[in-house]
């Protein structure tokens, strides 16, 4: 097996590599759990994450870096063990970290926390990891990540124009939600922090006693207004059907809130709501681009097509959020 030889040729006596097993976690990358002694201490389990040049968002020795100093700044991540950019072990180049038991599936993450009685904590646990991301200082980060922009939200606002014109032209709701963005402009914030990009439901491991980690770093290859990463976990399709929890499916606002501000965030409401109109949206275009590429014959696949079919769920959800009477 590659990994085998990848950690043999590392050391200095062969390493024998079990128990391998096909994790669910990632919807782009492969997660494979195994087992192997690396040290002569007794086998450890581990979990490679193979990633294929063409989802490949940073290299995959800078998600390490990045991870490592997250992981030194208290939030919680999964330990990084080793790193290989050529792609003739596995097919791929990989990141090998420490295993970290507990569900990573959404909906049985939310059974879990139910059955436990644990949303507050992990509400608060999920706000404080994101907090501690968010008051790192950009002197730290590598040079790989990107320095925000002087203004992020004109920035999204034009890509978000560019993408409704190219995709969505003569649909009605986008274009409202494109007019309320604008209108509604929020000024430059008033610092910047390096983002997660994803940090929802789906992306945590949670056991009985809390959140325990937090994964799915390649897209943290920037800096950028830190409401925008704080919305994205509130939209709706993250919450898998009970929309009345805002935060994930099993919290409210608050709870997330107090966690965040305990590490040191701040939330600005107003830009926290232009956010997560624009994180709408934005999903709605990602959606529309999936539909696109299967009708033109560039991704043939049903999953594909049924996204188009999602599109009217999202302009919904922005009458929702745009509408007069709404606070949030």
């Amino acid at each position: 097996m590659g990994l085998s030889e990848f950690f043999t040729e590392r050391g200095d006596s062969p390493v024998w590599v079990g128990e391998v097993e096909l994790l669910t976690a990632g919807a782009r990358r492969r997660n494979v759990a195994f087992s192997a002694d690396l040290d002569g201490g007794g086998a450890r389990r581990l979990v490679a994450t193979i990633v294929p040049a063409a989802v490949e968002l940073m290299s995959v020795h800078a998600e390490a870096r990045v991870r490592e100093l997250v992981r030194a700044h208290g939030v919680p991540v999964p330990a990084v063990v080793a790193v290989c950019e050529d792609s003739a072990y596995v097919g791929a180049p990989f990141v090998v970290s420490e295993h970290v038991a507990g569900e990573t599936v959404p909906r049985r993450v939310l059974r879990l926390i139910e059955a436990s009685g644990t949303a507050e904590t992990v509400a608060c646990q999920w706000g404080a990891a994101m907090g501690r991301l968010h008051t790192l200082d950009p002197a730290t980060a590598p040079a790989t990540v990107a320095a925000a922009g002087p203004d992020p939200a004109a920035e999204a606002l034009a890509v978000a124009e560019r993408g409704v014109r190219d995709l969505l032209d003569g649909r009605p709701v986008f274009a409202m939600a494109l007019r309320w963005l604008e209108r509604g402009l929020p000024a430059p914030p008033p610092r910047t922090a390096l983002l997660h990009t994803d940090m929802r439901n789906g992306n945590l491991i949670v056991g009985p006693d809390g959140l325990r980690a937090v994964l799915d770093w390649e897209g943290a290859q920037r800096f950028g207004d830190p409401m925008r990463d704080v919305a994205w976990p509130a939209l709706r399709m993250w919450r898998f059907g009970h929309d009345a929890r805002e935060f994930g499916g099993f919290a409210d606002r608050a709870s997330f809130v107090r966690g965040y501000e305990s590490a040191g965030g701040d939330v600005d409401p107003d830009r926290f709501r232009w956010w997560k109109v624009m994180g709408t949206l934005t999903w709605g275009l990602g959606l529309a681009a999936q539909a696109a590429a299967h009708l033109d014959g560039s991704v043939r696949d049903i999953v594909m097509a049924a996204s188009g079919r999602r599109v009217p769920e999202i302009e919904w959800d922005l009458l929702m959020q745009i509408r007069p009477s709404a606070k949030t």
